[in-house]
């Protein structure tokens, strides 16, 4: 098993073994019945003010005849899903318990989305979960990395298929990643009032496309999409996202509660300079935190990036198109203090399957020192004048409920 704060070779098979077998999550879901005040508090959390997720009277005037969740919703970190399975196999037991890489130092490093069904409001919502790949590699941060991706499927409680989620966690050992200090050489400069002021004409400029068709035959290949600009990162906006978007995997609580959390992942906490105990967390709002992980100072989550890159999507594309696809690495931090630059274009444009007019792009998120922090694409399903309105995907591989999906899925991903 694997020593505390160390990657062996014995965790790491040991991980392996675990692929495939679904497994509950520890925590139940943020959001058991998702509904309108759920759809509002996740869409300000990434600031996304699109009439679409959260004002049932524009919402009813659309072609989705009421309201629909915000893509980011739909999706892992416990955020929503009662578990499909509820608890392991008593064979697997032995195998399931613990983490073979505990202490570990884990952060999100990358992610892939389908959607094939809009949410709809005061449903139950289900999942399965299981982890689907485990690559050992070195890492210029840390010198030993391990990649961990693991795989969730979403049903409504009409078993509806919603979504599936990949999410990478790379894992490095703490210490050797304070050793190499990377990034100690960062310094982010105070801003001028000039570069506030182009921010905040930014802000100003922009808005969702909303009820205004995007149509298939007016976009061409190399059209660009956006900007839209996310920043300079507050720890307010921190705050802001976990008002939305809860505390995640590990089910960060205060006072007595957190008391209780410490009992039950004692590792996950680390000790302040008053001696009290914290979550590791707080590398996202405490600098001396983030300084022990190797970072120079705190950083965000990589999921606010990726819910950034989808808001980018559904600003451009308009209310009748769908988001179908998105994946999106996270390069580089992105501090406190940093502002990113979203955009993108088309890079290809085709009839899919069953005829479906399909738009695919090309997105990145850019810093203000010209850094490319979070590349990524996307595939976007637009209404036609000659096709008609968009035509929800099927999930892969005809898949007609969570296991089927999930193995679907599985199969894709080995074959990469």
């Amino acid at each position: 098993m694997a020593g505390e704060g160390t990657i062996t070779d014995e965790g790491i098979a040991r991980l392996r073994s675990r692929i495939g077998i679904p497994e509950p999550h520890p925590l139940p879901p943020h959001y058991l019945r998702p509904g309108a005040d759920a759809f509002r508090q996740v869409s300000v959390a990434y600031g996304d003010d699109n009439p679409l997720w959260c004002d049932p009277d524009y919402a009813n005037s659309t072609r989705w005849d009421g309201l629909i969740a915000p893509p980011p919703l739909v999706g892992g970190d416990t955020l929503v899903g009662e578990d499909e399975v509820a608890e392991v196999r008593p064979d697997q037991r032995d195998l399931m318990k613990g983490d073979p890489l505990s202490g570990v130092h884990a952060f999100y490093s990358a992610s892939a989305r389908e959607w094939w069904a809009p949410m709809r409001p005061d449903r139950r919502v289900f999942r399965r979960n299981a982890l689907v790949g485990v690559i050992d590699k070195p890492s210029d941060f840390a010198e030993r990395a391990v990649h961990e991706w693991t795989a969730q499927v979403f049903r409504d409680e009409s078993d509806t298929l919603l979504s599936a989620q990949f999410r990478l966690m790379i894992r490095t050992e703490r210490t050797k990643a304070r050793q190499r200090r990377k990034y100690d050489a960062l310094e982010i400069a105070p801003y001028s009032d000039e570069e506030i002021e182009r921010i905040e004409a930014q802000y100003r400029s922009e808005s969702p496309r909303g009820s205004e068709q995007r149509w298939w035959e007016d976009v061409a290949e190399g059209d660009e999409i956006g900007p839209l600009v996310k920043g300079p990162l507050t720890v307010t906006d921190m705050v802001c996202w976990h008002a939305g978007m809860g505390m995640g995997l590990y089910g960060v609580k205060p006072l007595r509660l957190a008391a209780r959390n410490r009992a039950r992942v004692p590792r996950f906490f680390h000790r302040d300079d008053l001696n009290v105990p914290d979550v590791m967390q707080r590398v996202h709002w405490d600098p001396e935190f983030a300084r022990r992980s190797g970072n120079p100072t705190t950083f965000d989550y990589g999921r606010m990036r990726e819910t950034w890159l989808i808001h980018l999507c559904t600003d451009w594309m308009g209310d009748d198109a769908w988001l179908w696809k998105l994946d999106c690495e996270f390069r580089r931090f992105n501090y406190v203090g940093d502002t990113q630059w979203l955009g993108g274009r088309i890079v290809r444009k085709y009839l899919g399957e069953g005829g479906r007019p399909v738009v695919e792009l090309e997105l990145s998120a850019t810093n203000q020192r010209d850094e490319l922090t979070t590349p990524g694409h996307a595939t976007v399903l637009l209404p036609s004048r000659e096709y008609g309105e968009v035509r929800l995907p099927d999930p892969p591989g005809g898949a007609h409920d969570l296991q089927s999906a999930l193995d679907a899925i599985a199969a894709e991903y080995e074959e990469r």
